[in-house]
C-alpha cells in the first residue's frame, strides 16, 4: 500500500494489487485519516480558521476536485491492461482519497462544516495569479459530456483520453494548490498545497510521456 505520507509522486510506486481488492483500501484510509485528524490536529485552538477563510474554501474545493480525479482513475484501472498505467491510477486515487480524508478531516476539528456557505472558489478572489477574479469554475475539471466519454471509451482511446482529461485535471489542481500557498494562514494547509503542487506537476511530466508514449500529441 502507498503510504499516506506521499503526496502523490508515482517514483517507486509498488504494483497495484488486484483489481478484486480495489475498493477495499479506500474506505479504511479515509477511515483513519479523518479519526486521527478529529482527534488530535488542530484540536482545543481557539484560533481556527473561519468558514470563509482561504484555508476552508480551498479544503472543501479541492476536496470535490480530488473526488473527480479518483472516480476518472478508478475508471481507467478497471479498463486498461497496461500495468504501468494501473498503478499510476491507483496510487492517484489511494493518495487523492486520503487527502479527502485529511482535508475533511481538519474541517470537522475546526467545527466548520465540510459544505460551505459560500460559492465554489469564493477563496480564490485575492489570487495574484487570477487577477483578483473568481474562477466560473474548478479549474481543469472534466465536464459531464467527458467523463461519460471515459466511461464509455476502451482500450487505448480510454487510456489517451484518460491522460488527456487528468493532465487538464492535475494543472486545474496546480493551480488551486498554488492559490492556497499564497492564501492560507495555516502551515499544515500550506504544507499540504505545496505538496500537492510539487506531486501533481510530476504526474502531469509523467502522464505527458504516456501520452506520447501511445502515439498521442501532448497536452498543449
Amino acid at each position: 500500500m502507498v503510504p499516506l505520507g506521499n503526496e502523490g509522486d508515482v517514483r517507486g510506486v509498488t504494483a497495484a494489487p488486484p483489481r478484486t481488492l480495489w475498493r477495499a483500501p479506500l474506505p479504511v484510509v479515509v477511515f483513519l485519516v479523518v479519526l486521527a485528524a478529529a482527534a488530535g490536529l488542530l484540536v482545543n485552538r481557539s484560533d481556527t480558521p473561519l468558514d470563509s477563510s482561504a484555508d476552508a474554501g480551498f479544503l472543501r474545493d479541492m476536496s470535490a476536485h480530488h473526488a473527480q480525479a479518483v472516480e476518472m482513475a478508478m475508471i481507467i484501472y478497471d479498463e486498461s491492461d497496461d500495468s504501468r498505467l494501473t498503478t499510476v491510477a491507483y496510487d492517484m486515487a489511494l493518495t487523492q482519497q486520503g487527502q479527502i480524508g485529511r482535508m475533511e478531516g481538519w474541517l470537522v476539528a475546526w467545527d466548520l462544516p465540510i459544505r460551505g456557505a459560500q460559492p465554489p472558489m469564493a477563496w480564490m478572489a485575492g489570487h495574484d495569479h487570477g487577477g483578483g477574479e473568481v474562477p466560473d469554475r474548478m479549474p481543469g475539471l472534466a465536464t459531464d459530456e467527458q467523463m461519460e466519454e471515459l466511461r464509455s471509451a476502451s482500450g487505448v482511446e480510454a487510456e489517451i483520453l484518460f491522460l488527456e482529461l487528468m493532465i487538464e485535471h492535475h494543472r486545474g489542481g496546480v493551480e488551486m494548490a498554488e492559490a492556497a500557498v499564497e492564501l492560507a494562514s495555516e502551515e499544515a494547509v500550506v504544507s499540504l498545497a505545496q505538496g500537492m503542487v510539487d506531486a501533481q506537476q510530476s504526474e502531469i511530466d509523467l502522464m505527458s510521456d504516456m501520452l506520447v508514449e501511445r502515439g498521442a500529441e501532448p497536452v498543449d
